[in-house]
């Protein structure tokens, strides 16, 4: 990558001294120097995923809020974002578990992404999403805001090592369903661990087999107890940069407004859009960027 940006920026170096010495084309110049400052600003981005847990792969967890079929509307547009913005970057995209409303939308659903710096990435999308709309199940046509909490941490490897007491976690099983009732098992094979010291509750109906889901489950276990550690580890310096970010974690990072006009603002970086359609289609990369380079600064 770097033997990239060098050739760039020495192919624009050469094609501007023979555009000074009245014997370049201006044109050419300017590709040229777009192309160098591309390559420049791609390395730059890509030199804020520099931590270990960043090329792993990521859970996401989505939750609707209060507020019944508004909520559980919002979360399933945003589990079919995410799902096309992980597909846009060509990543494996896995459906861990799903629970449907009631009526529409969803009250829960968790995917998996496997891909290059797949927690790299998505670790931005943390947070509270709130969206403002006319409702389409309000017969009076009336502006609603609905909310829904993203939750993203990485699934570790069998590289690291996390140690799980079994006395600690109680394993529930029940029947697995999913979109559309598809997929409904006669025997009980959804796997459900809870952590009893953190409290931490994972769901698994992925695999046929009960077995294969509680493997699975007890693998995401280990992955958010070590996303806890990785808290842990970054506290102190959170702490000291607290002053300067505007939204702490787990809090309303992003507004996505359909009326009255049409705006989507991340409130942490003050990235906005104003053409929604893309971004609901998957196109998440400004503001991805955007956090990132803001952290990076932040971190410097």
């Amino acid at each position: 990558m770097y033997q990239e940006v060098e050739a760039s920026v020495e192919d624009f170096a050469v094609l501007f001294e023979f555009w000074k010495a009245g014997e370049g084309d201006e044109e050419e110049v300017k590709q040229a120097y777009q192309k160098a400052l591309d390559k420049i600003e791609e390395v730059e981005f890509k030199s804020t995923l520099n931590q270990p847990e960043d090329e792993l792969p990521a859970v996401l967890q989505i939750n609707s809020g209060a507020g019944g079929t508004e909520s559980q509307d919002w979360a399933e547009i945003l589990l079919r974002m995410y799902r096309m913005y992980g597909e846009k970057q060509g990543w494996k995209v896995t459906e861990v578990d799903f629970q449907e409303g009631d009526g529409a939308g969803i009250k829960s659903a968790t995917l998996e992404f496997e891909g290059p710096f797949a927690y790299g990435f998505l670790k931005a999308e943390s947070g509270v999403h709130r969206l403002v709309r006319i409702s389409p199940f309000d017969s009076n046509a009336r502006r609603h805001t609905s909310f829904a909490s993203v939750y993203v941490y990485p699934l570790i490897d069998d590289t690291i090592e996390i140690e799980i007491n079994p006395a600690d976690v109680k394993m529930e099983t029940s029947r697995s369903g999913g979109a559309g009732g598809q997929n409904v098992n006669k025997v009980e094979t959804k796997v459900q661990l809870t952590h009893i010291p953190t409290g931490i509750v994972v769901v698994c109906q992925q695999d046929r087999s009960q077995l294969g889901n509680r493997e699975l489950a007890m693998k995401m276990l280990k992955s958010r107890l070590y996303e806890i550690e990785l808290q842990k580890r970054n506290a102190l310096k959170d702490a000291a940069n607290s002053n300067k970010k505007k939204i702490e974690w787990g809090s309303q990072i992003r507004s996505y407004v359909f009326h009255p006009y049409k705006m989507i603002k991340d409130h942490r970086t003050d990235y906005e859009v104003g053409n929604v359609g893309p971004v609901m289609d998957g196109d998440l990369d400004g503001f991805i960027k955007a956090y990132l380079m803001a952290e990076k600064e932040i971190q410097q």
